[in-house]
């Protein structure tokens, strides 16, 4: 009887989960549309602009949420030529953290993680409207961003999509802002994995899991150990998912250590001491834990608007949580939404309501449009190994869990390359559409 309530349940989920991609594909549908509404209905200015009467976007970070947000909004702004978004990044390419993992362990795919940033994204905006700035933002005050470069940007509305950032780089971040240093991280890394005997592996999450279970794949003969300090890999996640990854690291040889915290300076080349006193074999550690919200540039701005874990706290408009500052919004792993897996389909999805809400803004509406999490959004597709994964869903209560086989290494790296308008693999170098030096982009107010 609990079976077959089980499989009814299941089934309503399928079912559930059909009519949300369903929904999802008709969002994104609507939004193309409304841009080519919005291209077709150009009407070009009758008179000069006066410089005055321009108002500038600031977007910070350009990786899923800051890249979707801007092409958004760059399709969707009055053509009147009083508009304009400076999008300010200090990486040369867009980095496809999801397959950091795998890099780290397979050889010669690693320059296909980092994608070419390319004017082609936004085709559909009229010539000029997207400015791009390759720096980093040091700090935000009200009406400017401060440049690491010494550089001031003035702005009147403003995007923060800063995502996350780890303290030990690899797998989740590489910690460089170029390309090629990026590839010989990886390189590095899968050079340290390849001369090692004794693997451990600390963070059961995705990367640590992900990474463990590549690595145990293609080096069989290996010591390989994963520390997890909770009960269970994977634990934000189903127990579906949580079975499924456990059973996979045991099959492939991964010792599991649960409970436990691997202490990182303890590591002398031969051992490693865990939170409970006791050694294991370690020649090669990878930290696969400590990632957070990249929040820094605002806390001097708007202190109470950072949670105590880092995240920015928002309106459901996705306006920060601070009532005298309603030009500032915030979108991606940085916003706290309390997404139970943050993602590009969370990232994009918060990107779309931005993105709608500045453009009501700027035109002197009231923001309108709402976030709220959505089960959907939360599945995850996890490798485990090289050649098999598993595709997960839980909306709190019920679970689908679909394993499927991987044929390549390079896991699907092409598709996103063409997501955003980027020929595989063909790398066309930093930037090349409108790059401006942020001296020039002050537009009558103070740069000092």
């Amino acid at each position: 009887m609990a079976t077959a309530l089980q499989k009814v349940r299941k089934g309503l989920l399928f079912t559930r989960l059909v009519g949300y991609a369903i929904r999802i594909y008709f969002s994104l549908l609507r939004g193309a549309v409304s841009a080519k509404i919005a291209a077709w209905t150009t009407r070009p200015p009758k008179h000069p602009i006066d410089p005055s009467e321009v108002k500038t976007i600031v977007v910070v970070g350009a990786a899923f949420a800051g890249y979707f947000c801007t092409k958004q909004m760059a399709s969707s702004l009055p053509r009147d030529g009083r508009y304009r978004i400076i999008v300010i990044e200090p990486n040369s390419h867009f980095n496809f953290t999801w397959v950091f993992p795998r890099f780290c362990v397979v050889e010669g795919h690693e320059h296909k993680a980092f994608i070419p940033y390319t004017p082609d994204f936004f085709s559909q905006a009229p010539d000029g409207v997207v400015n791009w700035v390759r720096d980093k933002v040091s700090a935000v005050e009200r009406e400017r961003v401060l440049l690491e470069s010494g550089e001031v940007i003035a702005y009147d509305f403003l995007v923060v999509a800063t995502g996350s950032t780890v303290p030990y780089g690899l797998p989740s971040r590489v910690g460089v802002n170029d390309k090629e240093g990026g590839v010989g991280l990886l390189k590095k890394m899968q050079a340290k994995i390849k001369a090692a005997s004794n693997i451990v592996v600390a963070g059961g999450g995705a990367a640590g899991v992900e990474l463990a279970t590549d690595a145990a794949s293609q080096y069989p003969d290996k010591s390989i150990t994963l520390v997890h300090s909770r009960a269970a890999v994977m634990h934000r996640f189903g127990s579906e998912l949580q079975n499924a990854a456990h059973d996979a690291l045991k099959e492939l040889g991964v010792t599991v250590i649960l409970e436990e915290k691997a202490v990182s300076d303890s590591v002398d080349g031969t051992l490693i001491t865990l939170s409970s006193g006791k050694t294991i074999p370690c020649d090669c550690f990878i930290n696969c834990t400590g990632q957070k919200p990249a929040s820094s540039i605002i806390a001097n701005l708007a202190p109470t608007a950072i949670s105590s874990d880092g995240h920015i706290k928002v309106k459901p408009t996705l306006q920060i949580a601070d009532d005298t500052l309603p030009n500032v919004y915030v979108c991606g792993d940085v916003a706290e939404t309390f997404e139970s897996n943050p993602n590009s389909r969370t990232a994009s999805r918060q990107a779309r309501v931005v993105a709608d809400n500045v453009v009501l803004a700027a035109r002197g509406k009231n923001p309108k449009n709402t976030y709220a999490s959505r089960w959907g959004d939360g599945v995850i597709k996890l490798t485990l190994g090289l050649d098999k994964s598993v595709t997960h869903f839980f909306d709190g209560s019920e679970q689908l869990s679909f394993p499927g086989k991987e044929t390549d290494l390079a896991l699907m790296c092409d598709g996103a390359w063409a997501a955003v308008a980027a020929p595989p693999f063909d790398d066309t170098g930093i930037y090349k559409g409108k790059t401006v030096e942020p001296a020039s982009l002050a537009l009558g107010k103070s740069t000092v």
